[in-house]
Order: C-alpha cells, then structure tokens, then sequence
C-alpha cells in the first residue's frame, strides 16, 4: 500500500497554518474532498472544519465513529496519551528545535558557534589519540620476530630457477 497515513476520522492532525498553527487535532468527520470537522479538546484547538491542506496528518489514530463529540475525543486522547506521544516524538523535537533557533539572537548564535568550536575540538582529539594508540599497537602485531636475512639478487636468482639444486642434495647424502 503506498500511503500510510490517511484522511479518516479519529486520525490526529498536526495544524501546519492558520489561527491554530502547530497545535494538534483529531479529525472527527470528513466534510467533503478539501474539508473536514477537527476537534482537539486536550490541545485547546476548537471544533471547526478545516481545509485539508492545512494539516500534516501523523501516525495516530483514535478509534472514533464520524461526528463524535468533544467529551468522547478527549476521553480517547488522554487514555491513549496522545499528548506525551506527540511530545516524545522526533517530529515535534525537530519543531521545537527550529522554533527555539529562529528565536536566537545574535549573541546566542555566536554562543552556539563557541560551543561547538569546543565540541568539535574535543571530538578531533580524541579521534586522533585513539587513531594513534591503534597504529603503535599494530605496528606492534604485524612487527616479525625474526628478521629476515639479506640474501644477494645472485642468489635470490639461482634460488628462483634451481640452478645449484641438483650439486646441493646430493652432497647432503653423504
């Protein structure tokens, strides 16, 4: 199925614009196409009918029957915690977060670049003496026991070929 989230009555709404902007909302009925009935007694938005557009639809949804009344939604909405879901959840921290950023001021954004001069600077630190620590304790691994012996290109030839192989057994023997 390619969409998740449908426009059906008792799924709770995020109010993208309007006068009750970043409150949300449980649709109650469907009006029409473009307009439903919303309703959110516990996040203080009024029952009216808004335009669909005007609202981002989330992942709950309330098990309500069309044109429930106010009581009924907020019975719903306090038993299934709808309020501390929404909090909890990323979509809301993003909001939160990019409300507390636009309201910064100019001392506070250069407070913010200082603090992450520091971070970051303790991160590189770090990183490097862990990156170092592993290097010397590689170099120890891979370090042979037994240093190899110089043995001249004559011989690493004669070697490769087998040139003196059949003078060496034979001398071996006896």
């Amino acid at each position: 199925m390619p969409y998740d989230r449908l426009v059906q009555v008792g799924r709770v709404a995020y109010v993208a614009f309007g006068p009750e902007t970043g409150k949300i909302c449980c649709i109650t009925n469907i009006i029409d196409q473009t307009r439903v009935l919303i309703d959110g007694p516990s996040s203080h938005v009024a029952r009216q009918a808004i335009n669909i557009k005007a609202l981002h639809l989330t992942k709950y949804v309330l098990k309500l029957l069309p044109g429930a009344r106010s009581k009924t939604v907020k019975a719903l909405w306090d038993k299934h915690e709808i309020n501390q879901k929404w909090q909890s959840s990323r979509w809301c921290k993003k909001i939160q977060a990019k409300h507390l950023r636009a309201n910064m001021t100019d001392f506070d954004r250069f407070k913010l670049l200082k603090a992450k001069q520091a971070y970051n600077r303790i991160v590189g630190h770090e990183y490097n003496r862990l990156k170092k620590k592993n290097i010397t304790k590689l170099a120890a691994k891979t370090k042979k026991s037994k240093p190899r012996k110089f043995v001249a290109k004559s011989q690493r030839i004669a070697n490769k070929f087998k040139i003196f192989a059949a003078t060496a057994p034979a001398a071996k023997k006896k």
